[in-house]
Order: structure tokens, then sequence, then C-alpha cells
């Protein structure tokens, strides 16, 4: 079973027959049902499928469908020349809404099956964001009409967990709010003309590094280390596209599973200024999650690419 099933509402899900009669639903509503039938209670959720051919005429398909409102369980597979499908393995998915990232994105096929990982540079995070491609269909379209590099791209980051806290804020002034923002965005200068090979602005980067570690480090004695710093976002374990976040919530609401009925909270949070959507079970959040608070957790990072 997916580990992250449990974080949109299956966390009773521990029998194969279990998972087959979710994933028999998701095919009979994304593929068998015609787009006029409204007989169904999933009627009232999200239903996508989108199939492409890649440059040697293999037909895959990606079927969407909601369980909670923004979540939900993809089937991926192909079609024979029969034009059976042939289902290949599924993921549990959560629909951001907020653009995340501007920046160009690299994308790479993974080893094991048909799936992809993205990677995109963004200076705002200051590691490189890898991620679980949600929606390969268009890259397979645009890789087989040989349209690539694909220009113009925006990105959709959302995150499923399976562990979280929540955590007080860090008390802030508009005066101190402002400093930050100022910093910030004087760090992301420097940290953009680095990149380019600028010598000033590397010795720059690595002055400021060695203040703020000794600043810590004096801190640190008196002090918790959750009241020094706000926020991060750091890879975790050995798996690249799993993080440990620390983040303001910015927007958030609770939807159950129509299946389950198990509370899913859907938070946005703001993260090294980085804006992503989490979702997590509500019986593994630790914590009662309130607008202004902070978000704890280690997720599972998906993208969204908005192709031109």
């Amino acid at each position: 079973m997916h580990k992250y099933l449990k974080a949109i509402g299956f966390s009773k899900i521990e029998k194969r027959q279990q998972l087959q009669e979710l994933i028999n639903e998701v095919v009979e509503h994304t593929l068998l049902r015609s787009p006029d039938e409204t007989n169904t209670e999933a009627e009232a959720y999200t239903a996508i499928r989108d199939i492409a051919a890649d440059e040697k005429n293999k037909v895959y398909a990606e079927l969407f469908l909601d369980f909670v409102h923004g979540a939900g369980i993809c089937i991926r597979g192909e079609f024979e020349e029969n034009n059976k499908f042939v289902y290949e393995y599924y993921f549990p998915y959560l629909r951001g809404n907020t653009i995340s990232s501007h920046e160009d994105i690299s994308i790479e096929r993974q080893a094991e099956k048909e799936s992809y990982a993205g990677v995109c540079d963004d200076l705002k995070v200051g590691v490189s964001l890898i991620f679980y491609l949600q929606n390969m269909i268009p890259y397979i379209r645009f890789k087989a009409q040989n349209q690539l590099p694909i220009q113009g791209t925006s990105l959709i980051l959302s995150a499923l967990s399976v562990e979280g806290t929540i955590m007080m804020p860090i008390i802030k002034n508009e005066h101190e709010k402002e400093r930050i923002r100022k910093a910030s965005n004087e760090r992301n200068r420097l940290i953009a003309q680095a990149r380019q090979g600028d010598e000033a602005a590397i010795e720059s980067l690595t002055l400021e590094d060695m203040d703020t570690y000794t600043m810590i480090s004096r801190k640190i004695h008196n002090a918790d280390v959750f009241s020094l710093v706000d926020t991060y976002f750091m890879p975790y374990g050995v798996e690249c596209d799993q993080y440990s976040i620390l983040g303001e919530i910015t927007q958030m609401y609770t939807d159950k599973n129509r299946i389950t009925a198990e509370e899913v909270i859907f938070m946005t949070v703001e993260c090294n200024e980085l804006t992503l959507h989490v979702c997590i079970n509500k019986e593994d959040l630790y914590g009662e999650a309130v607008i202004g608070r902070r978000f704890k957790g280690v997720v599972w990072l998906q993208g969204y690419i908005n192709f031109p």
C-alpha cells in the first residue's frame, strides 16, 4: 500500500482487495463513464482523464478521481492495440491552487516505471526542489512532438504528509516583518549574482552565513531552536522528493473523505517564501491547525506544471 494513502483519508486500507475496489472506481468514473452521466455520488468530485501517445506510439493514460475535494487517487497505465486499458500503478495526489514558482524546470524519467521527477532551482528556497510530477501526459505529448525544452511554464507545488505538528508563531511587529522582507530580497539578489560567478556576491553570502551561524550558536544555549528559526525547507531521508518543512499557515480548511468519512486537513503553508498546499489526515496532526500558527512535518512533494 502507498504510504501516503492515509494523508487523503484512507488510513484503514490494509488489504489488496480494498485497494483494488478503489482502483476500479477510479477507472470506472474516469475512463468508462461518458461525460454526460451524472447519476453517481462521485459527480460532485473532480474526475480527469488525459491520454497521449509517445514517440514510439505507445498510448499512455492518466486518470484522476477526487475522494476528498482537491485530493484523490491517480491511475496510470497504457492502452494495448485492442484499446484495452492496462493498469500499471497508482499514487495519491493533492491538487494545489497557487503558483509556487516561475523558474525553469527540468524533468527526468524515473528508472523503475513510466513516471517522472521534476527539478526546479528556486532562489527563495536555497536548495534544488525535486518533486514527483503529477501531470506527465502533457510532457509526453510535448516530447513526442519534439517541442522540448518548453519555455514559459509555471509550477504548482503540493505536498502530502503523514506526520505533522502545529507550533506557535514567532511574534513579529510590522517593522521586523519589513526588515526580514528586505533582507530576503537582498539575499536572493546576491544568490542570483553568485550563480553568474560574481565573486563579491559569493564572499558576501559566505560572511552572512558565518555571522548567522555565530549568532545562533550563541543564542541556542538560552533559547529553543524553534524560537530562532522561523521557517525551513530541508531534504529528508533517502528519497529525493521528501522534505522536512516548517512554515506559516496562511489558509486552512477541513473536508471528509467521501468513502471513509475520515477528516482531512488542508493547509496553505508559506515556507522560505515558497507557497505550497499541504494535506494531512487529522489523526496524524498533533495540535490544532489555525491560520497564523506554524506547521512542522515531513512531506512528499508533488508538482503540477502549467504548460503553455
